[in-house]
């Protein structure tokens, strides 16, 4: 993937711009799982995959995850960091690889619902093999917490971001000057 300044510094602001709203807005929903909090820092990086295709969100994704592990969510370490790029990057490849395809409303909601569910089993996966570390529990300890706390955690806090994105990414493209991108995207599958 060859990536121009431009397109370097468009990315740049969406990954300033994730940070920033993780560190302005940060919840838990569950009480008995503080631990999981939502927030909104996906969706610059949805509106990213979109935008710049899979590959280009998934770089996103890794850098985004680095910078805020090491940064607002420093106390989750690494385990933080490996939650949030395989959450996001499998949302990520799920939605941009749809979207990629079918560049239009519907292939965005399509994207967005199949990224939903795509980082909802990746997090029931990850959170079976990684939660035990992060909280010093056995794995038999979370498995009771699978279908009341982490399903619908997860389908809360994607489908919350995927929601918000289908509602701005076109808007955010635009205020990065994108809309030529897109045009020569659009003018590149005609030849």
């Amino acid at each position: 993937m060859k990536i121009k300044t431009k397109q370097l510094t468009q990315m740049a602001v969406l990954a300033a711009m994730s940070i920033l709203l993780v560190y302005l807005i940060r919840f838990p929903i569950f009480p008995a799982a503080p631990f999981l909090e939502y927030d909104p820092a996906d969706i610059p990086i949805f509106i990213g995959a979109f935008l710049f295709g899979p590959v280009g969100g998934l770089v996103l994704t890794g850098v985004v995850c680095v910078l805020q592990g090491l940064t607002v969510s420093s106390a989750s370490g690494i385990i933080g960091i490996l939650m949030h790029f395989f959450a996001t990057g499998a949302f990520i490849l799920v939605a941009g690889n749809i979207y990629k395809r079918n560049r239009t409303r519907k292939g965005a909601v399509i994207g967005l619902s199949f990224g939903v569910v795509a980082m909802t089993i990746t997090m029931v996966i990850w959170n079976i093999l990684l939660t035990p570390f992060f909280l010093g529990i056995p794995v038999e300890a979370v498995l009771p917490m699978i279908l009341p706390i982490i399903v619908p955690f997860n389908i809360i806090k994607a489908g919350t971001n995927a929601a918000i994105t289908f509602m701005v990414y076109k808007s955010v493209g635009k205020v990065l000057g994108l809309e030529i991108h897109e045009a020569k995207l659009a003018e590149a599958k005609v030849k």
